[in-house]
């Protein structure tokens, strides 16, 4: 078991840090913290470079964690949110497949994640060097809640504050208590 638990671990771990390293460094293949922004920005997060950089580091930092056994629940509690997120943003609405765009890779991540937690990343990790071999069934219900609630904020703020950019941008500017007509012309075509 104790090889077992190591492999899944920093495969997992390993790719979440690899991950997130494609959105903050742009690093593998990936777009950086602009390209990834841009993205995040038409999902609907606002500022779409914050969500970015949010999301990578929690990939990478919560890899990193998961992949060295270290403050298990906490690693496993990043990484899932992150999945989440993809699965309420992109995949949900494609269907369980992965070939179909689906969010069944992601789910496989979280219930990995939530085992690692709930089966204690094993003796050959940095948990188990400071007297922490298992942690249990509640650390994964519990991490796996957070996620979920952490997943369902980041949404919706990012939701709010891209809703509240449109509106500042769309709203005609006022000056001593009139209206600005150049604004105005320049909003009428966007109300049409």
């Amino acid at each position: 078991m104790r090889l077992g638990m190591t492999i899944l671990r920093v495969t997992v771990g390993g790719l979440f840090a690899g991950h997130g390293a494609q959105k903050l460094f742009g690093w593998f293949g990936g777009h950086g913290p602009e390209g990834t922004g841009g993205f995040f920005s038409q999902l609907g997060l606002h500022p779409g470079r914050h969500h970015a950089l949010a999301a990578g580091a929690a990939e990478a930092g919560g890899g990193l964690l998961l992949a060295t056994g270290f403050l298990t629940p906490l690693g496993a509690l990043l990484t899932s949110s992150t999945m989440a997120t993809a699965i309420r943003l992109v995949h949900g609405r494609r269907g369980v497949w992965n070939s179909d765009g689906g969010y069944e890779y992601n789910v496989v991540l979280m219930a990995s994640a939530f085992a690692i937690t709930a089966a204690g990343p094993g003796r050959l990790s940095l948990d188990a060097l400071r007297g922490r071999e298992r942690w249990g069934d509640g650390w994964a219900l519990a991490e796996l809640t957070g996620a979920l609630a952490g997943s369902a904020l980041a949404v919706e703020v990012g939701q709010r504050l891209a809703r509240r950019a449109r509106a500042q941008a769309q709203a005609p500017r006022a000056q001593n208590g009139r209206v600005d007509a150049s604004a105005a012309e320049q909003v009428a075509p966007l109300a049409a």
